[in-house]
């Protein structure tokens, strides 16, 4: 029988760990869709260019903001290895290293963008800056695509390891493991069938309510019993 025992510890990690999620998803949906979509237009070099000239801070505002969610999500893939660790080792430490590879892949694909704002600020003088300027803005997304694989995995695990734990409801595993499928298959399609992406994008929706779900439970969690000594040298 597992036995559980009241840590206010690890309730305070919980707590920490909704408020970096908060931020990764804040960060994240608001760099994308707040910041960066209204200035590109993948069809236009021209257009985008002459755009993203005429809001520098904005699109700066959006490399720091990508940024900030990538310190953030380190800091939750320690915080829930910490969390997760004496339910199953074995996978909360697999889901840190997934998540972790993630978030440098992630961190390394700003580099393209601020390799696209030197071209379009003349930083290269180039015959076509811009329109490799809207190659590298392109790649970047195919970049970020390429983080969410290792997401998406990290998500099934995390998912199997929330339903196993017993800490929190085994909704929350079921929404975090649906969220990995939408991952891992949409990254799948903007890699290999591109053209079957805009078809899939409205799933992503899924992944915002399950991700948030769980954000907010690990928020306002005000404790959480973790496995006894005795347990975790039984199990």
């Amino acid at each position: 029988m597992t036995v559980h025992t009241p840590t206010p510890h690890l309730a305070r990690q919980t707590r920490l760990a909704g408020l970096l999620y908060l931020v990764i998803i804040i960060a994240g949906l608001g760099t994308e869709l707040g910041l960066r979509a209204p200035l590109m237009d993948l069809g236009d070099a021209a257009d985008t260019a002459a755009a993203i000239l005429a809001a520098p801070g904005q699109f700066r505002l959006a490399i720091a903001a990508d940024l900030v969610m990538a310190l953030c999500d380190a800091g939750l893939a320690i915080l829930l290895y910490l969390i997760f660790r004496a339910a199953s080792p074995g996978l909360a430490l697999s889901a840190m290293v997934f998540r972790l590879i993630q978030t440098v892949l992630i961190a390394a694909n700003l580099m393209v963008l601020q390799a696209a704002w030197l071209l379009i600020s003349g930083a290269h003088q180039l015959v076509d800056a811009n329109a490799l300027a809207l190659v590298f803005l392109d790649l970047h997304g195919h970049g970020y695509d390429l983080g969410l694989v290792f997401f998406g995995v990290n998500s099934l695990i995390m998912g199997l390891l929330v339903w196993r734990s017993g800490l929190f409801a085994k909704v929350f595993g079921a929404g975090l493991a649906m969220a990995g499928c939408v991952y891992l298959i949409g990254s799948g399609l903007r890699l290999m069938a591109p053209e079957w992406s805009p078809v899939f994008a409205p799933a992503y929706a899924l992944t915002i309510l399950a991700e948030t779900a769980f954000c907010l439970r690990l928020l306002f969690q005000r404790s959480v019993r973790a496995y006894s000594a005795e347990t975790r040298s039984l199990s």
